[in-house]
């Protein structure tokens, strides 16, 4: 009889394996009933194999305002950021859309943006992007993963994509010791929602 006792995670190798999937940051932005906003994710993804017709998957913490935002409006757009001549132009949308909460003021304002043919922000320093229409949800505890069909997509600048490795390298150590602050009220909202105990630190 197979023993149901829950077995010991080797949590160094789940992490070592897991973070070598997130590479590069996406800038996800999004629009309901006029209210838009922004946010950065390691989460973004292919959803479909089929080329000729392409879907994206992201996933989005219960915390986070664009998660009601895509929830209610079924919208979004996912950038790739580009390294290179657009490095500092990466770093900018990373600070102004991971630096505070949209609950707390516009953070779309400061961005040179135009509208997607779904209504969403689409931003013009970004290196590419795809629209998407969401056509699933896999509502979770911490988060809700969104699958969407890609309705519009576009190159916008020429480059290489951004790592995250390269981006955390370059940004302003006082501004990633602010966001690891934030960050933490982040990740201790979603332990409670998995009934885990929260952390002091990071």
């Amino acid at each position: 009889m197979r023993s149901r006792r829950r077995r010991m995670v080797d949590l160094a190798a789940a992490g070592y394996t897991l973070s070598g999937l997130r590479q590069f940051p996406a800038a996800v932005t999004t629009n309901d009933g006029g209210r838009s906003n922004g946010l950065i994710t390691l989460s973004a993804g292919t959803a479909s194999i089929i080329s000729e017709a392409p879907r994206v998957e992201i996933g989005i913490t219960k915390y986070n305002f664009s998660h009601d935002l895509v929830l209610n409006s079924g919208v979004f757009a996912m950038h790739l950021l580009g390294s290179g001549d657009l490095l500092d132009r990466s770093l900018r949308i990373i600070q102004t859309l991971a630096g505070s909460s949209g609950r707390d003021g516009d953070k779309m304002n400061s961005l040179a943006t135009s509208e997607g043919v779904t209504g969403v922000p689409i931003l013009a320093d970004a290196l590419a992007y795809v629209e998407g229409r969401v056509i699933g949800a896999l509502d979770l505890e911490e988060n809700t993963i969104f699958v969407a069909d890609v309705v519009a997509a576009g190159r916008l600048n020429d480059g290489g994509r951004l790592s995250i490795g390269e981006a955390w390298a370059r940004l302003p150590g006082h501004w990633v010791e602010a966001y690891e602050r934030n960050h933490l009220m982040q990740v201790n909202a979603a332990r409670r929602q998995r009934g885990l105990p929260e952390r002091d630190e990071q």
